[in-house]
């Protein structure tokens, strides 16, 4: 009574009657794949950078800090030490902030100059594909037309 269609088979049939390149979405695919390996790198060197920043404050702060716990002669000579510390706290901050903003600066500038570039790689593959899309259907119909006569 029911009868499943075969879709597979309507899909093949279907495809089939149109000429497709499987070479430029081939080209598309290691375009897009290159793209993603450069985007990578980017972001994993911006990721190495900013440990680097972040152990290396770690760090500054740690000694800083232990100048805090030295034991003192004089009471005053604590605040002296925490005013100091605190001190060199916000000078590294800003020290720290600003190199965090080169990397963010310099991760933005590769990522422009990869994003133009992939522009123009992806405009390139759409433009050969569509060429050798059109000339494949002019032949193709040209084909149909000579055999219908």
């Amino acid at each position: 009574m029911t009868n499943a269609q075969d879709f597979s088979k309507m899909m093949q049939d279907m495809l089939g009657a149109f000429p497709m390149d499987a070479s430029a979405a081939q080209d598309a695919f290691k375009t897009q794949a290159a793209l993603a390996q450069k985007m990578s790198k980017v972001a994993l060197e911006a990721a190495e950078k900013s440990t680097e920043i972040s152990a290396k404050w770690t760090k500054d702060t740690l000694a800083k800090l232990g100048d805090v716990t030295v034991v003192k002669d004089e009471p005053t000579d604590y605040s002296k030490a925490m005013t100091d510390f605190a001190s060199a706290t916000a000078e590294m901050a800003a020290e720290n902030m600003a190199a965090f903003a080169e990397v963010a600066k310099k991760v933005q500038m590769e990522t422009v100059e990869l994003m133009l570039a992939a522009g123009k790689d992806f405009s390139e593959d759409a433009t050969a594909a569509v060429k050798k899309a059109t000339g494949e259907a002019a032949a193709a119909a040209k084909k149909a037309t000579a055999a219908a006569k």
